[in-house]
């Protein structure tokens, strides 16, 4: 444990916390945020984000404030270190490993600077955190973070039992699912809605072939007659109209079945809403899935370059599907070969998959929505 003579987390008022830059990562840091929320309960918690990371803090009682930096560049970083400064933080939690991270917190006078000791700042920080080594945590990457708050003795280990839960879950769930409806209703869909994110900004190793992930949803929404909504960022718009034009060439929209690619067309909150609204999710390994999963609608996620058990979705209604490949998890942005980890995932599996969450879902619903 810290020693308490140079730091009292009871006595500490405010706390800055840097989060990370990538939407899955965010989604998994979740609990070690909540963690640090118990740790200094009357505490002034602020988040630094980044504008595309920002809005997933928006409805998170654990945090009070959300600072969006959205600067570049050493000139920019000092100005902001500067405002921090006026805001009198003693103690900066660093869940992002990059060097300016800790240089941001420098900058800004903050005492307290815990951080892992990684990408040459260890100098910056005045608790440099040895970096775990494989088989020192748990395998999934929510405890990466937990075990920072361990090493720097603000939890226990037995504390993981509790902060790392099964299941992460995004607060407001429920108030995103109306506004998303609200937004589908504008659109045509009135009723169940499938969702399909079908890129993965890591690279392209994780994404399964888009004709593929357009077969499966026209499979499932014919017989289920749902709408489908593509989602995705601005960058993976034409990769998005690839599916949804595969998916009205079927004639899946003429069957009174609505298509949309609102690709580049939603803020990261406004994502949020639409999926949370979905009544199923078909994606690849990648920040999309993480939040569908954490907002407990249903997830079929497809794997292949990565591992499921360290990046994997924690939502009970979500399945990874994946076969065997040889240079599987190669953890490669792009596949040297013949993709093979990803063209050996078929069209039925998925749907398989699909129509037994399915009814997994509905089946516990229906008895949650009696009980």
């Amino acid at each position: 444990m810290l020693n308490s003579v140079h730091f009292n987390p009871s006595a500490v008022s405010r706390v800055l916390v840097r989060a990370t830059n990538w939407l899955g990562d965010a989604v998994m840091s979740l609990p070690a945020i909540r963690a640090v929320r118990q740790v200094f309960p009357r505490a002034r918690l602020a988040v630094v984000a980044r504008p595309w990371v920002a809005d997933l803090y928006a409805r998170e009682t654990a945090i009070d404030q959300v600072i969006r930096y959205e600067g570049r560049g050493l000139r920019a970083l000092r100005a902001f270190a500067a405002g921090l400064q006026r805001e009198q933080f003693e103690c900066a939690i660093l869940l992002q490993n990059a060097f300016e991270a800790a240089l941001m917190a420098w900058m800004a006078g903050i005492p307290m600077r815990i951080g892992y000791d990684r990408d040459a700042r260890g100098w910056l920080l005045t608790r440099a955190i040895p970096r775990p080594e494989p088989g020192d945590t748990p395998r999934h990457e929510r405890f990466y973070y937990l075990e920072l708050l361990r090493r720097a003795g603000l939890i226990e280990r037995a504390d993981f039992a509790r902060c790392g839960i099964p299941e992460i879950r995004l607060e407001g769930a429920q108030e995103a699912c109306v506004a998303g409806t609200q937004r589908l209703a504008a659109l045509g869909m009135a009723g169940d809605v499938i969702g399909i994110s079908p890129g993965a900004a890591y690279g392209s190793a994780k994404r399964w072939l888009p004709e593929r992930f357009a077969e499966s949803a026209a499979q499932f929404g014919a017989r289920q007659r749902m709408g489908v909504v593509v989602l995705g960022s601005a960058a993976e718009r034409a990769l998005c109209e690839d599916v949804a034009a595969d998916l009205r060439e079927r004639g899946i929209d003429t069957r009174g079945i609505n298509v949309h690619n609102l690709a580049g067309e939603t803020t990261l909150r406004e994502f949020i809403d639409l999926t949370a609204a979905c009544r199923l999710f078909l994606t690849n390994d990648s920040g999309a899935m993480h939040v569908a999963s954490a907002l407990g609608v249903p997830t079929v996620a497809v794997f292949g370059a990565t591992d499921d058990t360290t990046t994997g979705p924690t939502g009970r209604f979500a399945r990874v599907v994946r076969e065997h490949a040889e240079c599987s998890p190669c953890l490669l942005r792009e596949c040297p070969i013949d993709h093979r980890c990803m063209t050996r995932v078929t069209v039925e599996n998925v749907t398989d998959t699909a129509f037994r969450l399915w009814e997994e879902s509905a089946a516990r619903w229906t008895h949650e929505a009696r009980s």
